[in-house]
This record gives C-alpha cells, structure tokens and sequence, in this order.
C-alpha cells in the first residue's frame, strides 16, 4: 500500500515517534511524504521514503496529486489544530481529495494508530480493487 505522511511543524516530532513504534508495518508498504516530514521519518527510522517539497512550498499539492490520481491508500496527516497555517486551504483541498477518493485520513495518533492496525490486518485491501 502507498501511505502519505504530513505532520505540521508542532508535530514533527510525534510523527517521528508514530513511525518508531509501527517501523514494523510501515517497512511493509511505500510511504510518500512532504519534504521535511519525510526527511525526519527517514533520519530515525532508515525507511525508504519518497519525498516531496516541504509542504508550504508545494509538497502538499504534490502529494495532493497523487491523491487525485487515486495512488494513495491511507493518508496519516498529524494537524496543529491549534495554529493555523498560512497555506491552510491547501490543507483543505488535501482532506477534500481524501474524500473525493475514498482515501482513509488520520488527522490524530488516535486515528492514525485505527488505520495502521487495519493495514496491518488488510482491512485496507478493498483499496486495491477500488483502485
């Protein structure tokens, strides 16, 4: 499965320590992710990741085109719910896509940690036949 991750700048961290605890599972799939996330994943994790530009300067809408073209599974995009961002309707149209497509989203580790469990599982293997 091809998985995305995006973390704000306040959650960089904790996407980083999502990716520690399930290195296991996600070693399984593709990840794709904007620049800056991806980088940090790949530091502490030495996962294979495809990295985009960092989000404000165009990663989001890179990997929002991959959305559109229906080539990702699940997204995992831990928000600052607190500070919004200055480039937030990107952020919008990225969650659009994901519903346009049928997309699993997490925006939480909560949420994050469901979808990761369900990949695990192949809960997720309709995706392949939706495809």
């Amino acid at each position: 499965m091809n998985i995305g991750l995006i973390a704000h700048d306040a959650k960089k961290t904790l996407i980083q320590n999502f990716c520690i605890a399930y290195r296991g599972i996600l070693s399984k799939h593709s990840l794709y992710a904007t620049g800056t996330t991806g980088r940090l994943i790949e530091e502490v994790t030495n996962l294979p990741v495809h990295k985009y530009l960092a989000g404000p300067l165009g990663g989001m809408q890179q990997l929002g085109a991959q959305i559109a073209e229906n080539d990702i599974d699940a997204l995992i995009f831990l928000r600052d719910p607190d500070n919004p961002k200055p480039n937030e309707p990107n952020v919008n149209d990225v969650v659009r896509l994901c519903d346009v497509h049928n997309i699993p989203m997490a925006t939480n580790v909560a949420t994050a940690e469901l979808i990761i469990h369900a990949i695990d599982r192949g809960d997720l293997d309709w995706r392949e036949i939706y495809k």
